[in-house]
């Protein structure tokens, strides 16, 4: 974008210090995001583990042939708890933007690690539905794409401010249709939600990586270092999302059933 350079001009001799922070802004930003990924997928992984066994005597229902639900794990996907660990990390992201002004930089990279964990928790069923070859097939082609995508959102010069609002419209009309097929139980439906799901996903993640890059241009000549830390961790969150839906959107659509 051309306002980039322009923001970088208007600096003069800080130029090159505004660069090199840039670089250090993305890097606390993708290892923030890497962090809360390893997060997620460990704690989905171990839950998971905990939720099923192979001995009938102590275990709830069947699901498949030798292998039982655990109390555990029957409480977390057969029980009315499941809405609740469902939607608790969508209420995080709510919060997320209202506790941010009265916690540290420190407190909220707390704030979205614990969020890390329990999305662990609420997609960790992907490993009771999904090979664990299907898994990790799916989770390296999303992170192929996810780094070209971000690649292309950091260097490009064209503003995808305005492809930023058509998504972001696209994707509550994304959430509307999920929350219908809750109660249709459409495959068709879920097709599409999915198909369309990971083409907005992937824009996402170009328009935000951009996003990103643009807040710490225009906010870099303040030397808040404390606003400076938050908003890489919002930045990490943001990318974070676009990564985890885009990898559940694409494993919906290619991922191989147990």
């Amino acid at each position: 974008m051309a306002e980039f350079d322009t923001i970088r001009s208007g600096v003069g001799t800080r130029a090159a210090e505004i660069d090199a922070g840039l670089r250090a802004h993305m890097n606390k930003v993708y290892g923030t995001m890497s962090v809360g990924m390893f997060i997620t997928f460990l704690a989905a992984w171990a839950i998971a583990g905990m939720a099923v066994t192979s001995d009938p005597n102590n275990a709830v229902p069947m699901i498949r042939e030798g292998q039982y639900l655990t109390a555990l794990g029957n409480a977390i996907y057969a029980s009315p708890l499941r809405w609740v660990i469902m939607l608790a990390p969508l209420g995080m992201v709510f919060g997320f933007g209202a506790v941010l002004p009265r916690i540290s930089a420190a407190g909220a990279q707390l704030y979205f690690y614990v969020f890390a964990t329990l999305m662990g928790l609420s997609i960790s069923s992907i490993f009771l539905v999904y090979t664990s070859v299907s898994i990790v097939q799916v989770f390296l082609i999303t992170s192929i794409a996810f780094a070209g995508l971000s690649l292309y959102g950091y260097t490009t010069k064209k503003d995808l401010t305005g492809m930023g609002t058509f998504l972001v419209m696209g994707l509550i009309g994304l959430i509307v249709a999920m929350i219908v097929n809750i109660f249709l139980q459409s495959p068709a439906i879920m097709f599409a939600i999915s198909a369309i799901g990971v083409l907005i996903f992937a824009g996402l993640t170009a328009y935000d990586t951009q996003k990103i890059k643009a807040t710490y241009l225009q906010m870099a000549h303040s030397g808040d270092q404390e606003w400076l830390g938050k908003a890489a961790i919002m930045g990490a969150l943001s990318l974070y999302l676009d990564f985890i839906n885009m990898f559940m959107m694409l494993l919906s659509l290619f991922g191989s059933r147990e």
